[in-house]
Formats: structure tokens, C-alpha cells, sequence
């Protein structure tokens, strides 16, 4: 089906055929026979209202900025997080400074005064090879695995679900308020990790940073709750857990039944995990609690944007809210470039 350019713009049609009136059509008038579906035919015969070409090209202008921040805003995230794994693998797996230092190399991207913090040689330990003066323990006295948390019976505190938990990105879904029954406890700085198959397979992991500050949140069984015991920061248990070889050991501590396996915490526990000197480890916490600080401001700012879309698309598609001349200007503020094409969502 293709628009008369001299009649509808297509980036008007896109956000027309979002909003709830044309939606509703499409779910009215879908052929129920199977599976309900629409064709080409359906779609040909669904009624537009279209405003004047400008006033559609406003409106697909003013939709389009605020799309295009939103994804901007996601692609900003997604960097930041393959910054600090790539920073975590490099440090704390890899051992690259150390490395580099041990061939009298300066370390690269970082400062003399953090260099420094590295040593410049390893030595053996009872759990392989580790750098001078780090610690090589077992996860379960690096960690707290499942802490205890305060929540009582029937009292109410924001819930998540395992569908609430992405499989790329610590950010969850915003929580809701439900009684508390039975599940894991937790607050912000914990990690979440899927035990069950196959969302632990599937990458679901989450760092809790969406609770009000003293607030005890809950949610599924099927989480695992990780803490790092000081000096490890508490954003290290998010990487470690994001990190193919630690994904790889845990999928392998599963047991159960087909279909229904699940992590064994204390094979979870003897995971090895190279704990540097304090100071080190306050540097990688200085350097990724920025970074998660800046995911979160970025993920609020996001939804807040979404908000405000989902809002005007109706209005707007409908007539009921009307843009002033210079709107499409505004809106400048908060878009990057984009060009003139169809969209395919966000």
C-alpha cells in the first residue's frame, strides 16, 4: 500500500497506525478465523483522518524527536555498560594492567595514581595464579548469596516478576506494589540472577537501583540474590554475573529435573574471584558507580520521554491537541539528526 506523498506523510502514517483509535480498528475488523490476523485488503479500506500535509509533518516531526532521544538515549546506555564490562574483564579477569606492568609498560587508559595500584607481577595461590597482594576466594566468601533481608508477612512493598528482568541491561521494569508472601528479598545494590532454566540461559540478570532508599523490595523464587562483602563494590556482582566464563559455570552448577533445572548455590559458591586491595577496588567502584549512576539518569529520562509520547500520539494523530507554529522548533532541543523515512518503532 503506498501513500500518496501529495496527501499523507509517511512518518505520519507510522505514528497514526500507533495510536489506540487505528489499533482498535485493526483489532475490530482482524479476520477471527485461527489465529486473528488482518491483510492487505483490511488495511486498504481502514480509515485516516489526515490533517493538512504540514500539520502532518509537524506532528511526525514533533513524535519523531522525541522517538529519536528516546533511542538515542538506549544506544548511550548500551555503550556505558559495554564500557564497564570490557573495564571489569580487563582488570579483574585478563589482569591487563598487571600485565603491562610486569613488561614495564604503563597501563593504558588510566592515570599514573591508578596505575600504580597494580601490581607488577603475580603469585601462585591454593586457586591458580593471582596478582601480588590480590586474594583468590571462592564466591561465597567474596559474597553474600541470598542476605537476609527485612520484610514482613502481608506488608506491602514494590514486587518484581522474572518478566520484569531484562536479558541485556541491569534496569528492570518499574516494580509494583503487592503483599508480601513468599520470595527473595532484596535492596538497591543487590543483583538479581535468574536460577531457573532457561532464563538464567537467556541472560536475565538485573541490578536493583529503582527501590526508595531504605526500601525492601521482593519478588520471584527463581531469583538469586548477590552482595559483594567489602571491598568489592556492590556493581561488580551485576558484571560478574553479565560475564561469559561466570554464565558459563553457573549453567553448568544446574541440576533438576529437564526442563525445570536450577542453580546449586553452594557449586554457585566456589566460583573463583580474584579480590583486590581496598584502594584498588575503590577505584573500580569510583569508576562503574558513575557509569550505573549514569545508566539510571539516562533510563528515567527515557521513560519520562516515552511518557510524554504515548500522551500527545493520541491527541495529537486525533486533532484534539493542536501544535503551535514553531513546536517542530522546540522539539529541536531534545533530537538528534534524523532523516526523512519510514520508521520501524522503538
Amino acid at each position: 500500500m503506498t501513500p500518496d506523498v501529495s496527501k499523507a506523510d509517511v512518518n505520519f502514517l507510522y505514528y497514526a497506525f500507533r495510536s489506540p483509535k487505528q489499533l482498535d480498528y485493526i483489532e475490530n475488523t482482524a479476520i477471527q478465523t485461527g489465529v486473528p490476523h488482518t491483510n492487505l485488503g483490511i488495511l486498504r479500506k481502514t480509515p485516516i483522518d489526515l490533517p493538512s500535509l504540514v500539520t502532518q509533518r509537524q506532528i511526525a516531526a514533533v513524535l519523531g524527536a522525541l522517538d529519536d532521544r528516546i533511542a538515542l538515549l538506549r544506544e548511550t546506555n548500551a555503550t556505558l555498560e559495554a564500557i564497564a564490562q570490557a573495564l571489569f574483564k580487563s582488570w579483574f579477569v585478563d589482569f591487563d594492567p598487571v600485565r603491562a606492568r610486569q613488561q614495564g609498560l604503563a597501563p593504558e587508559g588510566m592515570d599514573e595514581a591508578t596505575a600504580t595500584l597494580f601490581p607488577d607481577g603475580f603469585e601462585e595461590s591454593e586457586l591458580g595464579l593471582v596478582p601480588k597482594e590480590w586474594r583468590l576466594i571462592p564466591l561465597s566468601e567474596a559474597f553474600e548469596i541470598n542476605p537476609s533481608r527485612k520484610l514482613k508477612r502481608g506488608e506491602t512493598a514494590p514486587y518484581l516478576d522474572m518478566a520484569s528482568v531484562s536479558t541485556q541491561g541491569h534496569i528492570v521494569g518499574a516494580p509494583i506494589e503487592r503483599e508480601f508472601g513468599s520470595g527473595t528479598k532484596f535492596v538497591n545494590g543487590d543483583t538479581l540472577l535468574a536460577r531457573i532454566t532457561p532464563c538464567l540461559e537467556n541472560g536475565k540478570t538485573a541490578y536493583v537501583d529503582c527501590l526508595p532508599d531504605g526500601q525492601t523490595g521482593w519478588g520471584s523464587t527463581e531469583f538469586v540474590v548477590l552482595r559483594p562483602q567489602p571491598p568489592l563494590p556492590s556493581y561488580y556482582a551485576y558484571l560478574l554475573c553479565r560475564h561469559g566464563a561466570f554464565r558459563d559455570f553457573a549453567i553448568q552448577s544446574m541440576s533438576g529435573t529437564s526442563g525445570r533445572q536450577r542453580i546449586q548455590n553452594d557449586v554457585l559458591g566456589r566460583y573463583p574471584i580474584a579480590v583486590p586491595p581496598p584502594a584498588l577496588a575503590d577505584a573500580f567502584g569510583q569508576v562503574v558507580s558513575g557509569l550505573q549512576s549514569t545508566i539510571a539518569a539516562n533510563h528515567a529520562t527515557a521513560q519520562t520521554l516515552a511518557t510524554l509520547r504515548d500522551t500527545l500520539l493520541p491527541r495529537l494523530i486525533s486533532g484534539q491537541l493542536r501544535l503551535p507554529g514553531n513546536a517542530p522548533e522546540e522539539f529541536e532541543v531534545i533530537a538528534k539528526p534524523r532523516a526523512c523515512c519510514v520508521r520501524t518503532g522503538t
